[in-house]
């Protein structure tokens, strides 16, 4: 094999790269990472000012990037959006939801949100982007955003974790599955990130208290470091990992 040098293998020149959820917090901060390694960007959403706010910040710093609007909890907008794409080297499957609440109030209405978009939505939008994957011979990456509530549980995200267990399961499913065509395909587990969303919940000081001292470094992750971790898995770094996670959790999994 010729050698090439340890930062070449997280460039992803000539690649495209399909995010979902991308306009705001984590998928944003993917999506740049992404475009900082040379790939194009596909910034995926349901909010077309944020896309294009995004697509905006990456083209300024040299990037390439195109937007498009769907809502990956409906299976008809995939199958009409995803295929005239085109070539999709790398899936993030971001695009997710949580309402926390206890497990006797979970309502059928907010399991059916939780799940469709959690679990059917990143499985259906994996079919639709793996289809082409095949096709092409070329093989790829998915990576799909879980969380550490995919690895533990917690009272008040009972519908919550068993979406992400059930990510897990998938990503492990998938990896095996996949991997004779070269697709890989693995997950992250991020903790509490440093997100407008989070601080919202976060506002409630015992709340807060109790996050910080179950992460052992004592603080939230920023939505760069959880960036950096698809990075990797997106990369030629990581062309042997397929069918696990990475758990990027400042090491609330570990207790």
């Amino acid at each position: 094999m010729n050698r090439t040098r340890a930062l070449e293998r997280f460039r992803l020149d000539g690649q495209v790269a399909l995010v979902t959820g991308a306009g705001r917090g984590l998928g944003r901060a993917c999506a740049i990472a992404l475009a900082d390694a040379g790939a194009e960007v596909i910034a995926m959403s349901r909010t077309e000012s944020e896309l294009t706010a995004l697509a905006d910040a990456i083209r300024a710093d040299g990037g390439t990037a195109r937007t498009v609007v769907c809502d990956v909890s409906d299976p008809a907008a995939i199958e009409a959006v995803v295929p005239p794409l085109g070539r999709i080297d790398v899936l993030v499957n971001n695009a997710g939801t949580n309402i926390p609440e206890p497990f006797l109030d979970v309502s059928l209405e907010h399991l059916d949100t939780i799940l469709n978009l959690n679990v059917r939505g990143a499985f259906l939008m994996a079919q639709a982007v793996v289809r082409g994957m095949r096709e092409r011979g070329h093989g790829g990456s998915i990576i799909h955003m879980s969380s550490q509530m995919g690895h533990v549980g917690a009272p008040i995200r009972t519908a919550y974790c068993a979406s992400k267990h059930a990510i897990e399961g998938l990503t492990k499913a998938m990896g095996v599955e996949l991997a004779p065509y070269g697709i890989r395909v693995n997950s992250v587990g991020p903790t509490f990130v440093d997100t407008p969303l989070a601080r919202g919940f976060l506002d409630d000081p015992e709340f807060n208290r109790d996050v910080l001292d179950r992460i052992a470094m004592g603080r939230l992750a920023l939505a760069e470091e959880i960036a950096d971790a698809v990075l990797y898995l997106a990369a030629p770094a990581s062309a042997i990992v397929t069918g696990t996670s990475i758990v990027v959790d400042g090491g609330w999994t570990a207790r």
